[in-house]
């Protein structure tokens, strides 16, 4: 089986993250200022790039507070929030986290996910959901307690599986509406009380109709949208027929190797599932 553990593994070590009780390193540094999900970026003549500075950066920009998140290639890396209203230079560009999805390299991509994930959480964690009173950050981690001791919470991480299902010379994808021409795979979030595993059979079932064997775990990839973790599976199809079974999906369809449809971006784990699964069985007809 190809090594998809390899491809999914962007920052392999170049990133070490760093918490709250390191203090903010002076000098220049790496900047993920962002305005919602939009990250500020610096705008060439013929491409744009992660804002670097000092501390002095954010000076004129109305922002919250600045969280020290660890360390690129040895550069420290610090995120921000900027106010909604906030009036940037005119060399800055914010872009979406999408629509930088195949824009960056793996590895920034990684980290200003990251970034934005821990803002969201610090901007959703300000008060106690038990009282109202204010959170304060615990020491070891981006955990926040109450400051009555009512609640301690931690940034959310949903547990999303998404599967490659094939018998042996085709590959089950899905469309939903609005997708236009490209496929995907099934894919569904984990319920409470239930193991990977358990969510796998229940969305395949729900959402093809089948049933499948030789389930194995392939590899994860962090997804911002706000926090999932997709939890990537391959699966052999057993029995049934397949025909779309809930209102997600408008298609569920077998196709060979050489009548694939539109693919996922190739930085996708439904992508890299894709590719995996054609190194193995590709040249099966």
């Amino acid at each position: 089986m190809a090594n998809i553990e390899s491809i999914a593994d962007n920052t392999n070590n170049e990133f070490e993250r760093v918490y709250p009780t390191q203090p903010i390193p002076e000098g220049q540094v790496l900047w993920f200022p962002f305005q919602g999900q939009r990250l500020m970026l610096k705008v060439g003549d013929q491409d744009a790039a992660i804002l670097q500075g000092d501390q002095t950066l954010l000076d004129n920009i109305k922002h919250e507070e600045i969280l020290y998140i660890g360390r690129y290639r040895g550069q420290p890396c610090l995120a921000s929030a900027l106010d909604p209203e906030a009036s940037l230079p005119g060399d800055w560009k914010a872009v979406g986290l999408r629509e930088l999805y195949n824009l960056m390299p793996g590895s920034e991509y990684n980290i200003a996910t990251y970034a934005s994930q821990l803002i969201n959480w610090y901007q959703t964690s300000r008060y106690c959901p038990v009282c109202g009173s204010p959170m304060v950050p615990v020491d070891g981690g981006w955990g926040r307690s109450c400051v009555k001791g009512h609640y301690t919470g931690y940034p959310a991480v949903v547990p999303a599986i998404i599967i490659l299902i094939h018998d042996g010379k085709r590959v089950l994808m899905a469309h939903k509406a609005g997708w236009g021409k490209r496929y995907g795979l099934i894919a569904g979030f984990v319920e409470p009380g239930e193991t990977l595993e358990e969510c796998v059979r229940r969305e395949v079932k729900e959402e093809a109709g089948i049933e499948i064997e030789d389930l194995e775990y392939r590899c994860s990839q962090p997804w911002p949208f706000p926090s999932q973790l997709m939890i990537g599976f391959m699966a052999r199809y057993k029995s049934g027929t397949v025909h779309p079974q809930d209102n997600e999906l408008d298609d569920v369809h077998w196709f060979s190797p050489d009548t694939l449809p539109e693919l996922p971006p190739p930085s996708s784990l439904a992508y890299m599932l894709i590719s995996s699964w054609l190194q193995q069985y590709g040249n099966q007809q």
